[in-house]
């Protein structure tokens, strides 16, 4: 058994080393060339939260794996020997919740600071800023302590008399479960005989640190339903209509002179307005209007350089120019591929969801069936498939806040580009998926309740914040699933009716008057 419990954290210290390497080689391949030698805070902040967020993502499967090593004990006090899965979920909620109001805040600020100025000068503006939206947190976060601060537990109660001990037990059956005192009539030692009125509630406060986590659950639980609902259709439906819409042949040089001549206007146009909105911001003129205008040359900017992706891809250069559409073609398939698997694990997902979620009693308990076979066939295989519906759900987030941006204006658009990523679209996409990370962690806990039973994940996530006075009715009726699977559907006939559909060349820059 002990050496069950080395081994559980030895894999534990050797998958952070590994996520640590792996966010590092993000960084480097995808950070922008004049970020290069430069900005080490904002890259050490992306690093650290990249971590915290795959990490908090493989702590799920490792407390499931840690419960069973308890359960499987052959001596008493075996569990005292398992990880500290409590401690460690406040902890690592605990930096996340930091991360995502204080220190990346405070990154981003500093990057944006005026860089005619020192660095000192930027680092204290940004703190500033940083310390007056921490003051403002504080107050709100103790003053709703303070006041509903507590968990609200519905029990029944129960009693049942004392009699001798019987020599039959022909006298018990379903329906007379428990003794009862001569003449007795009432018998409440079965919760499904007791009537209404044994219902209690049991209020207890529950600690700081698991409130501020039940507080971050619901933001991030909003933006977890919409861009979650939006990329478990757009995830999938996207890599395969991207093979629908792939280039079939490889142009003439003569329509690549007529494409790459017209993008050239474009990006002329481009480049003057930029150079007009610049000089508008040095004057001072950085109105509602101007940030309108900024948002739309971000996104023209974005689409022309995909134009410019998708004519060099239909017209190759160089000397291995077979050998690039080769490839080109091999990635067109190999996305077909992904689609097709992400399609069957979306509607999986979804399923699930309908199945064992907003159906009362469930149906099934579905893939939490299907995890505890694989894990029947081999002890670790059930916790890497639990592992990977969790990580694709984040995912599924991530490309919902992608398309959401591509698509609207109102939106901030800050994307990831390989090689091309500078460090405050870094950080705001990082902002991002540690604030979902949360609520992911906290739906699969309640969409894999059967399999993920008598973890510190549930205690936390399952009842804790499902009890928590003021909140615990939005996922008492299931709000945020809801709004998950209706979102999904209308994304997916969204898809089916335009995704297949070429985006059309767009005319000239229209800007706001």
């Amino acid at each position: 058994m002990g050496d069950f419990n080395l081994a559980l954290v030895i894999v534990a210290i050797v998958v952070c080393v590994l996520v640590l390497l792996f966010n590092v080689y993000l960084l480097v391949n995808y950070q922008h060339p004049d970020d290069v030698n430069q900005a080490y805070l904002p890259k050490a902040v992306v690093v650290l939260g990249l971590s915290v967020a795959a990490i908090s993502i493989l702590m799920l499967p490792a407390d499931v794996a840690n419960r069973q090593a308890c359960r499987n004990a052959l001596y008493n006090g075996a569990c005292n020997l398992t990880l500290p899965m409590k401690d460690l979920w406040l902890a690592i909620y605990i930096a996340d919740a930091v991360l995502v109001f204080l220190v990346i805040p405070f990154a981003m600020f500093y990057y944006e600071g005026d860089q005619d100025r020192t660095v000192g000068k930027r680092m204290k503006s940004a703190l500033l800023w940083v310390i007056m939206t921490a003051i403002i947190c504080s107050l709100v976060l103790g003053i709703l302590y303070g006041l509903v601060g507590k968990v609200d537990f519905t029990v029944r109660h129960l009693s049942s008399p004392v009699t001798n001990f019987p020599s039959t037990w022909t006298g018990f059956s379903s329906s007379q479960p428990c003794n009862a005192a001569s003449g007795a009539t009432v018998r409440q030692c079965a919760a499904y005989l007791a009537p209404a009125s044994s219902e209690k509630t049991w209020t207890i406060r529950t600690t700081f640190p698991e409130y501020v986590v039940a507080l971050a659950t619901i933001v991030g639980s909003v933006l977890f339903a919409f861009f979650g609902g939006i990329g478990i259709a757009c995830l999938p439906l996207g890599l395969i209509f991207s093979f629908i819409r792939r280039p079939k042949a490889v142009i003439t040089r003569s329509q690549y002179i007529k494409e790459a001549t017209e993008l050239g206007k474009k990006a002329r146009e481009l480049k003057k307005t930029a150079d007009t909105l610049h000089q508008e911001e040095r004057s001072g003129n950085k109105g509602r209007k101007w940030r309108k205008n900024v948002k739309a040359v971000e996104k023209e900017l974005l689409l022309l350089e995909e134009d410019m992706k998708a004519l060099e891809e239909m017209y190759p250069q160089g000397e291995k120019a077979e050998t690039a559409w080769a490839l080109t073609v091999l990635g067109y398939l190999a996305k077909l591929v992904l689609g097709v698997v992400g399609l069957i694990v979306s509607v999986a997902w979804v399923a699930h969801i309908v199945i064992y979620l907003l159906i009362d009693p469930p149906l099934s308990p579905f893939l939490n069936e299907v995890f505890i076979k694989l894990d029947d066939v081999w002890g670790l295989l059930g916790t890497a498939a639990f592992a990977f519906f969790c990580f694709y759900l984040l995912l599924a987030v991530i490309a919902g806040a992608v398309m959401v941006g591509m698509r609207l204006v109102f939106v901030t658009i800050h994307p990831m580009k390989w090689g091309g990523t500078l460090m405050n679209s870094f950080l705001f996409n990082v902002g991002l998926i540690l604030l979902c990370s949360i609520s992911v962690i906290q739906f699969c806990a309640t969409a894999f309740g059967y399999y993920a039973q008598a973890t510190a994940a549930q205690e936390i996530f399952g009842h804790t914040l499902e009890s928590l006075r003021g909140i615990k009715y939005l996922y008492r009726y299931n709000l945020f699933q809801y709004a998950f699977v209706i979102l999904a559907g209308v994304t997916f006939v969204y898809y089916i009716a335009f995704g297949w559909r070429k985006r059309k060349p767009r005319g000239r820059l229209v800007l706001s008057n």
